[in-house]
């Protein structure tokens, strides 16, 4: 069981501290509040990795607490132990990792096919868990289940560690049914991310090194070869002078130094703009069609939103749903406003009798293809065309998946070769005359 260390103010204004054990971060909130106390802060501790642990007081025992302990003399500014310290400290820092997450589902996935049910499966992986941070939270999960609650409740309070798309894939298994292909398709969403992004990293990661060096270069290069050139050039008389792109630059990052303000006010101002314009609903609407209309990656977006919500759909229909009953399930694996405003659309049709494929159809986002299987679908069956569907989409992913990487690559070089030109144009050039010593004649006065 989790312990906490919480800081609460009583009814009479008097703050007090304690440590306890509960069985969860919103058991011990609703204790607090059933006791008179308006919680302040609430840490974890982590576990001890010791078998036996000194028995600490429960939560439950605050009324004897409160009788026996002065609460005027309570020190609030109580200096906690080197472990407890070191505790509190390792509960802060250690990061939950992806690969946490993947183990954590894969092992459960693992479980659930052994007919383990989910308590006994959360134990199970609880007890193996070296993640101090991430055992408490499924502590918390755990106490939820054994509370009657489904998992997805408590994952929702920790969206930080469980993705968006995650938490509704379990949330669909629950509600379906059937968490055991939920998790399957959870492992393989985890998996298949995280080799896009060990593919992207492996791509951009080397690149924008090298354009942030050839950025550093040029300025440096600006700031300081440039000026000791031209102070060469003026010592000896030559009347030779620098390339008219190399002044102009010059001239440029003088003014940006000696003007440092205004472009950094500028840049924030933009910055700014749009942030607070895409968290309006028509900017955020906006932002998330671009998503799917941007070069390169846009198709890939919408692709593997769709195909998402196809295998949600297809897990709900053959669990015995209703197309309605399915696509309003389904749609709480789509995070994008777009898509989602389609899938409304979608079901009004279905309200009003006229048909669910027709907004995915006038979108323009979707392929022709996968709407005729749909259709088709429609008057044979559904759920058996939507399989197929599902690994044509797999297989069309892949391809797009293929485009990026020889696409991308393309791109970057270009960018980073244009940058390169550059550099060689206002730095490389005046320090190869001073090098080559043409400038020499001039000097001499020949």
């Amino acid at each position: 069981m989790p312990t906490y260390i919480y800081k609460a103010v009583t009814s009479s204004g008097l703050v007090v501290r304690n440590r306890v054990e509960a069985n969860s971060k919103q058991n011990l909130l609703r204790t607090l509040k059933e006791n008179d106390l308006m919680p302040i802060t609430i840490e974890q501790i982590s576990y001890s990795t010791k078998k036996k642990r000194k028995k600490k007081k429960n939560i439950k025992d605050i009324e004897e607490i409160m009788k026996n302990v002065n609460t005027t003399r309570i020190n609030t500014k109580k200096t906690s132990t080197t472990r407890e310290k070191i505790n509190m400290y390792l509960s802060k820092t250690e990061k939950i990792t992806s690969r946490d997450l993947v183990i954590f589902t894969q092992n459960f996935y693992l479980l659930k096919k052994a007919n383990f049910n989910n308590i006994h499966a959360l134990k199970t992986i609880i007890d193996s868990t070296e993640n101090y941070t991430f055992k408490g939270i499924l502590e918390d999960v755990l106490a939820g289940v054994e509370a009657g609650e489904n998992m997805y409740t408590t994952m929702e309070y920790y969206s930080d560690v469980f993705p968006f798309i995650y938490i509704n894939m379990i949330k669909v298994g629950e509600l379906s049914g059937s968490l055991v292909n939920s998790l399957e398709q959870a492992v393989k969403y985890l998996d298949s991310t995280a080799a896009l992004n060990k593919k992207l990293k492996s791509i951009l990661i080397p690149n924008i090194v090298q354009f942030a060096l050839l950025i550093i270069m040029l300025f440096v290069g600006t700031l300081v070869a440039i000026p000791a050139i031209q102070n060469v050039y003026n010592e000896l008389g030559s009347t030779d002078t620098l390339p008219a792109i190399t002044i102009w630059f010059q001239g440029v990052v003088n003014n940006m130094v000696e003007y440092w303000y205004i472009p950094t006010v500028v840049l924030v101002c933009i910055v700014a703009g749009i942030i607070f314009y895409i968290n309006t609903p028509k900017g955020k609407y906006n932002f998330h069609y671009f998503k799917y209309k941007m070069p390169i990656f846009g198709q890939l977006i919408f692709a593997l939103d769709f195909s998402r919500f196809l295998k949600a759909m297809l897990l709900n229909l053959e669990n015995g749903m209703r197309i309605q009953e399915a696509i309003e399930v389904s749609k709480n694996v789509i995070g994008n406003y777009v898509m989602l405003s389609i899938i409304e659309t979608s079901l009004n049709n279905i309200i009003i009798g006229d048909s669910w494929i027709e907004p995915f159809e006038k979108s323009g986002l979707t392929k022709s293809m996968i709407t005729e299987m749909l259709k088709i679908g429609m008057q044979t069956n559904l759920a058996e065309m939507m399989a197929k569907l599902v690994e044509y989409m797999e297989i069309d992913i892949d391809n797009i998946i293929d485009k990026i990487m020889k696409v991308l690559p393309e791109v970057v070089y270009l960018i980073v070769g244009l940058v390169l030109i550059f550099f060689v144009l206002v730095v490389l050039g005046p320090c190869i005359e001073v090098y080559m010593g043409g400038w020499l004649f001039s000097a001499a006065g020949v």
